[in-house]
């Protein structure tokens, strides 16, 4: 299937690593332009130059997404770069979670600017943009205790609850300007946190997804692979889903309990 991607523009918060590299690796397979962003300027390089060398065209931006003038050095340069934006994955972020009583106000804080903030502010800089593409689209990337948030998940189910709010208020809101808005609520996925973890604890990475898919008792039996988020991803920010809009779709081997 044609996913109509090829030559659009697309920006990637997050993108140096993990999931969101996973989607920028897609999309450039689709020859669309890609720019990300990151904090980690050394990682963001090596994934830049990854891309390039996998045919992208892709621009590479160092910005710390709770920074708002970051932000909008981003959207100004890929604007620079190729004179448009056709849609935006808000996928910066970090698994977050505690109970009530041992979450500082500051913690919370810093959740809400990174996963809730990070997105409203970089959506409000691109929508003169978005609303000039004849194919705009929006992606958050959010998790599955967005819906179904389990005990000592706090702040980050809070923070992937509101994002779920502003995915549909927006997909309303900006509807009859033909952008479309959607999330993918993530379970346990491959990803560089988790085998970084492993990388502190000595344990083989296979045996700690192993271990966590078994835990969490996933239907599918297995921890899903970036590749299989990104595909999705990808496909809804394409013209191929020009009929999906203000959905939450949850790619997570059928383990959360709320569909």
């Amino acid at each position: 299937m044609d996913l109509q991607l090829a030559g659009r523009v697309v920006l990637v918060t997050g993108g140096s690593d993990g999931l969101g590299a996973a989607v920028a690796r897609a999309l450039v397979a689709e020859r669309a332009r890609v720019a990300i962003c990151a904090r980690d300027e050394a990682r963001l390089k090596l994934t830049a130059d990854e891309l390039r060398a996998a045919g992208g065209d892709v621009l590479a931006v160092p910005a710390d997404v709770t920074d708002v003038d970051a932000l909008d050095r981003f959207v100004t340069a890929a604007h620079s770069r190729w004179g448009r934006v056709d849609a935006i994955v808000n996928n910066a972020g970090r698994s977050a979670g505690g109970e009530l009583a041992a979450v500082t106000d500051q913690q919370w804080q810093d959740d809400l600017e990174l996963k809730l903030f990070a997105a409203i502010r970089l959506s409000r800089l691109a929508l003169d943009q978005l609303r000039a593409s004849d194919a705009a689209a929006v992606v958050n990337v959010l998790a599955t205790a967005a819906k179904a948030p389990p005990a000592a998940s706090l702040p980050s189910s809070v923070s992937r609850a509101a994002g779920l709010a502003l995915t549909k208020a927006l997909a309303g809101e900006w509807g009859p300007h033909g952008i479309r808005v959607n999330a993918v609520l993530v379970g346990l996925v491959e990803s560089g946190q988790w085998e970084r973890r492993a990388a502190t604890t000595g344990t083989p990475v296979r045996a700690l997804y192993e271990r966590m898919a078994r835990d969490a008792r996933i239907p599918l039996g297995r921890v899903g692979r970036a590749t299989e988020f990104a595909d999705v991803v990808t496909f809804l920010l394409s013209p191929r889903s020009s009929y999906v809009t203000g959905t939450a779709l949850n790619v997570d081997g059928g383990l959360s309990p709320v569909v």
